[in-house]
């Protein structure tokens, strides 16, 4: 027999022998830390919603005149009841409840162990 058929026959017989790469548990060898044994674990960004009281409108006086108040007494003749004035009008403060969003946490990514793949071995 040639070495070419040989050759043929021992590779085709250690293709169809079951070894660790078949069964599944590919790395197992590969000493510790390996980058099989810890994947990366994406984090979302975390938000949250924030009320706050916001002034809207300050609050104002407003003076508005009075004019002067006349009347006609028993004889004609008029007089002055009340002089000319000043009203002080007095309008509160304005405010509204405002949302508003902030993130709590910013997004990250962190290694966690992985259980092993192959429990023959422990990788």
């Amino acid at each position: 027999m040639s070495r070419f058929a040989a050759a043929l026959i021992v590779s085709a017989a250690a293709v169809a022998l079951p070894t660790a790469a078949s069964a599944g548990c590919y790395g197992c060898y590969t000493p510790p830390p390996c980058q099989t044994c810890y994947q990366p674990q994406y984090v979302a960004p975390q938000y949250q919603t924030v009320q706050e009281t916001v002034l809207v409108e300050p609050g104002r006086v407003i003076a508005r005149r009075t004019p002067a108040q006349y009347r006609t007494v028993m004889v004609p003749k008029t007089v002055m009841v009340e002089p000319e004035g000043v009203a002080y009008e007095r309008v509160p403060p304005q405010y509204a409840v405002r949302e508003r969003v902030e993130m709590v946490a910013p997004a990250r990514v962190y290694y966690a162990p992985v259980r092993p793949r192959c429990g023959g071995c422990g990788w």
